[in-house]
C-alpha cells in the first residue's frame, strides 16, 4: 500500500520550492543588473607604429598628448603639449593609413602629417611661451575643436577649456570652470588653498559620439576630468587610498551657454609598485548611455605603465556641492570602473601613453582604438602609436 505524503510535508515542500524560485530569480536579476552596468567589450592589440623624429612647417612634431578623430574626413587631430616654448601651441592633422591586405596582420602602414594649426589667445595672437599647457582635444559637431589646458598654477595661470576654429585656430568661446578648480595660491585660514595641482589639471577631454554625427546645432555633451586630485581633495603623501578625481559633465551647443550638468567622483588606481605617480590621461565616450573608456598612465624608475578601463556614470553621485573629498566618502557613489586591459600584458615597450580615441571601422567590422604617447620632446623617448580592435561596441 502506497503512503501519501502528509499535509505538513507537502506544505514544507511547496515553501521550499517557492524559496528556491525566489532565490534563483534574485540571482538572475543581480547578473542582469551587472551586465547592464558595463558593455560586453574586449580589446585585441593589432600593431605598433613609431613616428620618426621630424619637423613640419618649422615645428618639432612631438609632445602628442591627445587625439580626436574626424570620421567624415578620415583624419586624426593630434594635440602637442608644447607650452609655446619650441613653437606656438598647436595641433596637427594626421592621415593614418591602415594596412589591411592581410586580415591576419592588420596594422598601421604609415602616418603622414598633413597640416598644423596654431591656436590663438583672447587677442587673436599665438600663445606666448609658458602661458599654456594644452593637454586635451575633442572635435565638435560644429567642426570646431575644444582644447583643455592644465594651466600653470605656480605662475597664477588658470586651467581652461576653450573652443577654437579648426581651420584658423581662432578662439570661439570659453567654457566656465567652477572656482573650486581654479588655484587661489592662498594659504590663509579664511580661504584655504584650492584648485588643480601643478601639471595635474584638465587632461582628459571627450564628446559623446553622436555629437560628431550631425551639425544640426543641437546641444551636445562634453566630459573632462583632472589628471589627479585637486589641492583640497589631495590625501596625505603616506595614504594608501585611491586618489580622488573630479569628472565634469557639460552641456553645450544650441542656443544655451555652456552649462555644467554634473560632477562625479572618479577613484584613480593607487600607483603600482615601483611607479612614482599615476594619472588619468584620457577619456573616450562610447555612447550616449554614460559608458566610457579611461586611460590611466603610470611612470617611474622601472618604466611606464598604462591600463584601459571601461567606466560608467550610471548611479554615480553628483558631487558638485561637496567642498572636499578628504573626509569620509563612504556615502558617495563613485564612477564605476572595470579593467579592460593592462597594457603591461602586451609584452612590448610602453612609452608615455596619454592620448586615446576611437578611429575607423576595421575590415572585420570591429571598431579601431588608437593610442599615442607623449615623447616629452626627449631623445630617449618615442612617439608611439598603438592600434587595437574593440569588439562589442555597436
Amino acid at each position: 500500500m502506497t503512503q501519501r505524503p502528509s499535509k505538513l510535508f507537502s506544505l514544507i515542500l511547496v515553501i521550499a520550492i517557492a524559496l528556491l524560485t525566489i532565490l534563483t530569480t534574485a540571482c538572475t536579476q543581480v547578473i542582469t543588473a551587472q551586465q547592464r552596468t558595463f558593455l560586453d567589450l574586449s580589446l585585441n592589440f593589432l600593431s605598433e607604429y613609431k613616428l620618426p623624429d621630424l619637423k613640419y612647417q618649422d615645428t618639432p612634431v612631438g609632445g602628442l598628448s591627445a587625439l580626436t578623430y574626424d570620421r567624415q574626413r578620415d583624419r586624426f587631430l593630434a594635440l602637442s603639449d608644447d607650452r609655446s616654448n619650441l613653437a606656438p601651441a598647436r595641433f596637427y592633422t594626421l592621415n593614418l593609413t591602415i594596412d589591411n591586405k592581410d586580415s591576419e596582420k592588420i596594422g598601421i602602414a604609415k602616418i603622414d602629417i598633413e597640416d598644423v594649426t596654431f591656436i590663438k589667445d583672447e587677442n587673436g595672437k599665438n600663445y606666448s611661451p609658458g602661458n599654456i599647457d594644452p593637454e586635451g582635444i575633442a572635435l565638435s559637431p560644429k567642426g570646431t575643436v575644444f582644447i583643455s589646458s592644465e594651466g600653470v598654477p605656480s605662475k597664477g595661470i588658470a586651467p581652461f577649456i576653450r573652443e577654437f576654429d579648426r581651420e584658423t585656430g581662432k578662439l570661439q568661446q570659453n567654457v566656465r570652470i567652477p572656482d573650486r578648480f581654479l588655484p587661489n595660491n592662498n594659504t590663509t585660514e579664511a580661504e584655504k588653498p584650492r584648485g588643480v595641482q601643478e601639471n595635474l589639471g584638465f587632461e582628459p577631454l571627450t564628446l559623446e559620439p553622436n555629437a560628431l554625427a550631425t551639425a544640426s546645432g543641437d546641444p551636445f555633451r562634453l566630459f573632462t576630468a583632472t589628471e589627479s586630485a585637486l589641492i583640497q581633495d589631495n590625501l596625505p603623501s603616506k595614504s594608501t587610498e585611491s586618489p580622488r578625481i573630479r569628472l565634469l559633465h557639460y552641456l553645450l551647443g544650441g542656443s544655451i551657454r555652456p552649462m555644467l550638468v554634473a560632477e562625479h567622483l572618479y577613484l584613480l588606481d593607487f600607483p603600482p609598485q615601483g611607479a612614482l605617480d599615476n594619472g588619468l590621461t584620457e577619456l573616450v565616450a562610447l555612447d550616449t548611455g554614460g559608458h566610457f573608456l579611461s586611460l590611466e598612465r603610470s611612470y617611474g624608475l622601472l618604466g611606464n605603465g598604462a591600463k584601459i578601463y571601461q567606466i560608467t556614470l550610471g548611479g554615480a553621485t553628483d558631487t558638485s556641492n561637496i567642498i572636499s573629498f578628504k573626509d569620509n566618502i563612504s556615502s558617495i557613489a563613485p564612477v564605476k570602473k572595470k579593467l579592460l586591459l593592462d597594457l603591461a600584458d602586451l609584452g612590448i615597450y610602453l612609452d608615455n601613453l596619454e592620448g586615446m580615441t576611437l578611429g575607423s571601422r576595421l575590415p572585420d567590422g570591429s571598431q579601431s582604438l588608437v593610442l599615442v604617447s607623449d615623447n616629452n620632446f626627449s631623445n630617449s623617448q618615442v612617439t608611439q602609436f598603438l592600434l587595437f580592435s574593440l569588439t562589442g561596441l555597436s
